[in-house]
């Protein structure tokens, strides 16, 4: 497999690649579940199972009533809860020093991602990483569909070939796909390694292994 190095742009997704945010999602979301009466979300193993794109999916999937209540008002609601908790919410480990061992390289990194563009640069800027990127990329709202037309502008702006993304779902792969990247994903974030192997060749159980096969 080709190492970084070899490519001429690496881009990132944020949350659950870059950003350690499972726990404080799960307490999000379970916040909501709790207040409808609803069964909880029990452990990270079980929401990795669950958790897929579009969110409004997923949101019917556990449990959400949409004759009684819109997912916008919804969406508002889990917005409030999990920003109230972002500050928790670290680095995954290894990220750091993959970030510094890509730029050491000379290879500019991008980010792409459903977060809301001005609530993503707020969350780079504390986390002490925007300085990292050559550019950051999120929509315009914060419903989180899809990113597939982020990552669409991005390769009709700088060009697809030579580029490798970096994500944690199936949905970052089915993203970088339509875009005409490579994909690569890392697991321990918002869906399981097994789920993740069964789209994408380049899986890696975290970014010990990831920085393993790609820092050559």
């Amino acid at each position: 497999m080709p190492a970084i190095s070899e490519y001429r742009h690496v881009i990132w997704d944020f949350n659950g690649t870059i950003l350690d945010d499972v726990g404080i999602c799960i307490k999000s979301v379970n916040i909501m579940l709790a207040k409808r009466n609803l069964p909880l979300i029990c452990d990270e193993e079980h929401y990795r199972k669950i958790f897929r794109f579009p969110v409004i999916d997923y949101y019917r999937d556990v449990g959400f009533d949409f004759s009684s209540e819109t997912y916008t008002d919804l969406a508002h609601e889990w917005m409030a809860l999990y920003r109230s908790r972002e500050a928790q919410a670290p680095l995954r480990s290894g990220v750091y020093d993959i970030l510094c061992a890509i730029r050491s390289l000379g290879i500019p990194q991008s980010i792409i991602s459903a977060t809301e563009s001005g609530m993503l640069k707020e969350q780079l800027s504390s986390l002490g990483i925007l300085e990292f990127f050559f550019s950051v990329n999120g929509r315009e709202d914060i419903y989180a569909p899809d990113k597939n037309s982020v990552a669409g502008s991005w390769a009709e702006r700088h060009g697809a070939d030579g580029v490798i993304m970096i994500g944690d779902t199936d949905h970052d792969a089915e993203c970088a796909r339509s875009a005409g990247f490579v994909p690569a994903l890392v697991a321990g974030g918002h869906q399981s390694f097994a789920r993740l192997r069964s789209v994408c060749d380049l899986v890696y159980a975290d970014f010990g292994e990831f920085a393993e096969a790609m820092l050559k």
